[in-house]
This record gives C-alpha cells, sequence and structure tokens, in this order.
C-alpha cells in the first residue's frame, strides 16, 4: 500500500518526502524494522519511539510516523499531533479492516475472561462457526495455537495483524479477553464487536489505574464505546452488552450503553439464571433458566464462579442465535482450562490444584471452591507480584488464612522488588492473627513444603501463576511452571 492510500483518512498530518512510495510493513517495535517498513514512533510512560527512528532507518525503515520533525533523518516523515490517536487507524487501514469480516466478541472483567472466552468459543465452534480465540494464555484458530500471548489483549498493531491472519484463514467468529489495559491504551480503538461481555469487578491492576473508581471507568469504555467502530458489523446486526446481574457495577454499564443489554446471574433476577447449584470436586451441576427455556448442566470444571463463567458464555452464544441444546452439549464436553483450577494428578494420596487466581476476588472464591468439598486440609501457596499494585498484598495473604488450614507465603514473579519486601507486604495483614503460616521465598521449596506436609484427603492450592511457564525476576524470564514443579516433588517425596 501506498503512503498516501495509508494515510488517506488521517486530516491533520505532514508528510516530508515522497507521498506516494510503497509501505510492506507497519510496526511500533523497533525489532521489528525491515526493509519497507512503516515505523511508528509512539511515546509512552518509560520509553520514547522518537529515540529510536535512526535504528528504523538503519534496519530499512521506509518512513516513519512522528510527533516532531526529526533534522537527522533521511527517509519520509509523517509529522502528525499525536502518534497514539492514529496508530489503531493505520493498522486497520493497512490491513484493510479485518475486524468488519468477522464476528467479533469481547470480554471484559477483573476474573473469569480466560475461562468465559474458551467456554464461548467452545459453543461457536460446536455450531459449526470457523473461530478464533485471542486471550491470556493463548492465540488459536480452532484448535490450532498461533502463538502463545505475552499480553492478554495484544498491542493494537499485533492484535490487527493477527486478525488479519484470522480472516485469511476463513475464520467467521473471534472472541477476546479485554484488559483494562487495552481500553485505556486505545488497542481496541476501531473494532466493531458484535457482543461485548462483563464478568465482574474487584481490586486489580491498581498500580496502573490508581483508584478503583478509575479502573471501573475503563471497562466502561468498552460499553459507551460499543458501535463505534470503523466499518459496520458484518451481519447488519446490532451490538449487544452481556452483564453480571450480581455485580453492582452493571448497572452503571447498562446506563453507559444505547445497546441491547442481556444479564445473566444466580443471586439476582436475571435473563440467564442458575439454580439449584451442587459443587463437587470433580464439576458443578445446575439448572440453566434462560428466555429460551431450561436445561439441567452438568460442567466437568468446578466451582461457583465457573457457574457464572458459563452463563456468562450462554448469554453470549444466545444473544448470536445459537441453540440453547447446542450450547449446554458444548459447555458440558469442556474439561478444564490450563492454569484453571488445574489438577497435578502424580500418584499423591491427596489433591494438588494450580489456579491463576491473583485478585483478592478470584482466590477467595477459589478457596471458597476447595472448601465445598476438602475433607482434610487446605493448604495454600501464595504470593503477589512485584512492581504490581501493592494494597493487594496484605489482602491476598488474608484471604488465603482466612479460608486456610495451613498458609505459606512465597514469591509469583518479583520482578525488579526484593523478594522479602513483598513478603512483609504481604505477612502484615496476617502478622497479628491467630493463624498458621509458613514464609518460603524460593515458590520451588514453597512448593515441595506443602506436599511434604499434606496428608490423605487435604487440599494443596498453588495460587497467583496458573498457566504461566516462566518467573520473572529482575527483568529476566525464568522457566518455572508450577504443574511440574508439583509433580517433580512429588515424585520426590512419594518415590
Amino acid at each position: 500500500m501506498r503512503l498516501d492510500e495509508l494515510f488517506s483518512q488521517v486530516i491533520l498530518k505532514r508528510i516530508i518526502g515522497d507521498s506516494q512510495i510503497d509501505i510492506v510493513h507497519i510496526t511500533a517495535d523497533s525489532r521489528k524494522v525491515g526493509v519497507g517498513s512503516l515505523f511508528v514512533a509512539l511515546t509512552g510512560d518509560h520509553v520514547d519511539g522518537h529515540d529510536f527512528v535512526l535504528q528504523a532507518e538503519e534496519q530499512g525503515a521506509t518512513a516513519v510516523v512522528v510527533e516532531r520533525m526529526i533534522d537527522t533523518l533521511s527517509i519520509t516523515q509523517v509529522i502528525v499531533p499525536s502518534t497514539k490517536r492514529i496508530v489503531a487507524l493505520l493498522a486497520h487501514t493497512c490491513y484493510a479492516f479485518p475486524a468488519a469480516h468477522m464476528t467479533m466478541i469481547g470480554v471484559t472483567g477483573t476474573n473469569g475472561k480466560t475461562t468465559t472466552t474458551n467456554f464461548i468459543e467452545r459453543i461457536l465452534s460446536a455450531s459449526g462457526k470457523q473461530t478464533g480465540l485471542i486471550g491470556t494464555i493463548e492465540q488459536r484458530i480452532g484448535d490450532r495455537v498461533l502463538q502463545e500471548s505475552l499480553l492478554t489483549t495484544p498491542q493494537v498493531i499485533d492484535l490487527v495483524a493477527t486478525l488479519n491472519t484470522m480472516k485469511e484463514q476463513n475464520v467467521t467468529h473471534v472472541v477476546m479477553e479485554a484488559s483494562s489495559h487495552a481500553i485505556t491504551l486505545s488497542r481496541l480503538a476501531g473494532l466493531g464487536y458484535r457482543v461485548v461481555a462483563f464478568t465482574n469487578l474487584t481490586q486489580d491492576h491498581l498500580d496502573f489505574h490508581q483508584t478503583m473508581e478509575a479502573y471501573a471507568q475503563a471497562k466502561g469504555r468498552l460499553f459507551s464505546r460499543l458501535g463505534n467502530e470503523y466499518r459496520n458489523l458484518p451481519d447488519g446486526g446490532l451490538p449487544i452488552a452481556v452483564l453480571n446481574a450480581d455485580d453492582g457495577q452493571s448497572s452503571q454499564y447498562e446506563h453507559e450503553t444505547i445497546h441491547q443489554v442481556i444479564t445473566y446471574g444466580i443471586q439476582q433476577e436475571a435473563d440467564v439464571c442458575a439454580r439449584e447449584v451442587t459443587i463437587q470436586s470433580d464439576g458443578v451441576s445446575f439448572l440453566l433458566t434462560t428466555f429460551c427455556g431450561e436445561r439441567k448442566v452438568k460442567l466437568q470444571v468446578t466451582g461457583r464462579f465457573n457457574v457464572y463463567n458459563a452463563l456468562c458464555a450462554t448469554a453470549v452464544a444466545l444473544s448470536l442465535g445459537i441453540e440453547l441444546d447446542t450450547i449446554v452439549a458444548a459447555l458440558e464436553q469442556v474439561k478444564g482450562i490450563k492454569g484453571r483450577f488445574e489438577a497435578v494428578k502424580a500418584g499423591q494420596p491427596f489433591t494438588i490444584l494450580v489456579d491463576y487466581s491473583h485478585t483478592p476476588d478470584s482466590l477467595e472464591n477459589a478457596l471458597l471452591t476447595i472448601r465445598e468439598f476438602c475433607e482434610g486440609k487446605v493448604i495454600t501457596v501464595v504470593g503477589a507480584g512485584g512492581d504490581r499494585d501493592k494494597t493487594k498484598r496484605p489482602l491476598m495473604a488474608k484471604i488465603a488464612a482466612k479460608y486456610s488450614d495451613v498458609t505459606v507465603l512465597t514469591s509469583d514473579n518479583p520482578r525488579t522488588e526484593d523478594p522479602e519486601k513483598i513478603l512483609d507486604d504481604m505477612e502484615s495483614g496476617i502478622r497479628d492473627q491467630n493463624v498458621t503460616y509458613e514464609r518460603i521465598v524460593l515458590r520451588a521449596e514453597a512448593i515441595r513444603h506443602a506436599i511434604l506436609h499434606a496428608k490423605e484427603n487435604d487440599v494443596i492450592l498453588i495460587a497467583g501463576k496458573g498457566h504461566e511457564n516462566y518467573q520473572i525476576i529482575g527483568t529476566t524470564k525464568h522457566h518455572f511452571d508450577d504443574c511440574e514443579i508439583a509433580r517433580a516433588m512429588v515424585k520426590e517425596v512419594y518415590p
């Protein structure tokens, strides 16, 4: 595509150089620049892309997009008031608006996004749709993994490139997690969502948003901007919002959208409800009540939180016209999501569960579920991430101690913080309470300690990292997988 064609919809611009040069690639990452690339110099909190324009030129960039003229550059420059404001439009234009050719479904909320999007994707696939999934764990087309995810929601150029790949592979429906960071940073700008769904809102990411009000407002933009897309929806239909009737934030989001709303819940009256909920160690059963009829459901994943995830997925699927029997059959076939209440079975006489519960609310939900079926002690191994929201650290420890017989405080991803200081922050939540706990900095040793002290019928919850196969210490990622470590420790203790 020629540069002037790419910028045809950008009104405020000044092109210095050849406006008719061909652009073969667009990127905001100087490491990905090659011959024919257009480099977009984005300014961030820690890095300014303008510092890398000379590097981009050296690597073969054809042109750069900047907010100020760079005198030392010899390649074409496009000067705009804000590179952030136009990067999404450039990406969508470069790839010929791929999202406009597919039905887009977005799921936002603090907890449950990954499981809910997987439920939705399985339902769509069972109904004969060609599906794409973009989320915390992976990006895939059907069962074929394109790549493991680095972010819950990719950077906007990478996101649109992935959507283009999906369009070229004849995907008809894309299900994606929409993080508050992505919404705030405009990574989702211009996407024409057919359905957006909300799971819940609890404390997280306050290192980024500062306040719960700002965090809630970020999520709300997905609903207030519903219908603000670059192209019309492919099926000609109107957008729909799916909201959790049991979460108080939903009433605000309902007022923020002009579009139809479908609600789901367990406690409050809703369009899609669960009644007669029964939780077992190997699953959960309930009576599904909808505006299309009732069905008995038996999920192969346990926990009341997974009932909510299933209800949300059901509401989304019904809004897309999928038959209730197809929905129920697909839900009942899902055996579990990696790192979400994942059982580690290595011959031990007790249960080990690995879960991504890294927020106070998700940890509480996980432990409440375990308490429903545990016949012995509950042992929880839990940490908190470094360089992230410090206010939730004592809360995580307090919740773990409240619902556990033994709590083991340990490292999560300490990043550039001192792990001992992170544990100090956590310990402050339980130091004055009459609870049993240990603090063991090395996560592998903490897991080993829990396994050594577990007896028959006990349940060990290894919380916080879930599907992650790494641990970030300093700025370096080291291979670390909770499931692998647990299996190895079981074999060591029970040879």
